[in-house]
């Protein structure tokens, strides 16, 4: 992983065989991000997708083992009850037979390169669960800005 500051952007490179989620999470922890946005393009040699089933309130999984093209993926960074990144991503692939796949991001192989960019927000957004869905949300009267 290769990481360039700019101002509140970083300009992230992932390599071939980089996970993604633990990769940014790894990234938020170096830099001490409370909350980012961020969106990437670039491939997988595999990716795992979520839909969240909300009448069972769980997420079904799929694994793709083939390279795809990443369309577009965007999503934000936050922070757990227990202060760990919590990176939360979507992402539309592209299949060799151009048809395409989305989802809630699982997991992610690179191969070979991710480009992300990242939006720093001087602030931290603490995530709990919600007993009503099981989710992970945005605690949003816990968050505050943070001030230098």
């Amino acid at each position: 992983m290769q990481i360039k500051a700019l101002d509140e952007h970083y300009l992230i490179r992932l390599e071939p065989g980089d996970e993604v989620i633990e990769s940014l999470k790894h990234f938020a922890n170096e830099h001490q991000v409370g909350f980012a946005e961020l969106y990437a393009i670039g491939t997988f040699r595999q990716v795992t997708l979520g839909y969240f089933d909300i009448t069972a309130n769980v997420y079904r999984h799929r694994t793709v083992e083939e390279q795809v093209e990443v369309l577009n993926l965007s999503g934000n960074i936050s922070r757990g009850e227990d202060g760990e990144p919590i990176v939360h991503l979507h992402v539309t692939v592209g299949r060799s037979d151009y048809h395409t796949l989305g989802g809630h991001l699982v997991e992610a192989t690179v191969n070979p390169t991710l480009e992300v960019v990242v939006t720093v927000v001087p602030a931290t957004v603490h995530r709990r669960r919600d007993p009503v869905t099981g989710l992970t949300l945005w605690h949003l009267e816990a968050t505050a800005p943070v001030h230098p």
